[in-house]
């Protein structure tokens, strides 16, 4: 039985899941929302939501360096990649800094045709501009609010002038 064992095992070794969760959790950072099944999916919010947490202490004025840099150690631990570093403590770390959990959401989006898995879109919280009022510029090709008339330019004397004298 599997009491006490929170972990979804997902038909893998544990190398096999320890890559395939930081291979995603990448992703998603790099990203800000990946496509993947559903279990995948609830499986790295459990691994990613306290990676995110840590990353908000950057902003403690109570730590101390050593504090922030084990921090830093520990997140870099889990993660694995520079870039994507970089992403979590420029970008996303500000934009959590006050949000007290859930960083992120995960949206079922129907069984895939293939094989017929249930398949989920995980995403940043913060991150979507459409459920956060914003509004994207030129989305469609179209710009937001009234279209402007556009009149014909009245000719000026001097061009009505020259038109004259031509014919």
């Amino acid at each position: 039985m599997r009491h006490k064992n929170k972990v979804k095992q997902l038909s893998r070794t544990a190398a096999h899941r320890k890559a395939l969760f930081r291979n995603q959790a990448i992703a998603l950072i790099m990203h800000k929302r990946i496509i993947t099944t559903l279990a995948k999916a609830k499986a790295l919010r459990r691994y990613i939501e306290p990676i995110l947490t840590r990353t908000k202490k950057e902003f403690d004025p109570n730590l101390t360096i050593a504090d922030k840099t084990h921090n830093r150690n520990m997140i870099f631990r889990k993660i694995r990649n520079k870039p994507a570093m970089k992403e979590l403590l420029t970008e996303i770390a500000p934009k959590i800094k006050d949000r007290p959990g859930g960083y992120t959401r995960v949206l079922k989006l129907g069984p895939r045709k293939k094989d017929n898995a249930e398949m989920a879109m995980i995403e940043l919280v913060d991150f979507n501009p459409y459920l956060q009022g914003e509004k994207l510029a030129n989305v469609g090709g179209e710009k937001a609010g009234k279209k402007k008339r556009r009149r014909r330019k009245k000719k000026s004397s001097s061009q009505e002038q020259n038109k004259e004298q031509g014919e």
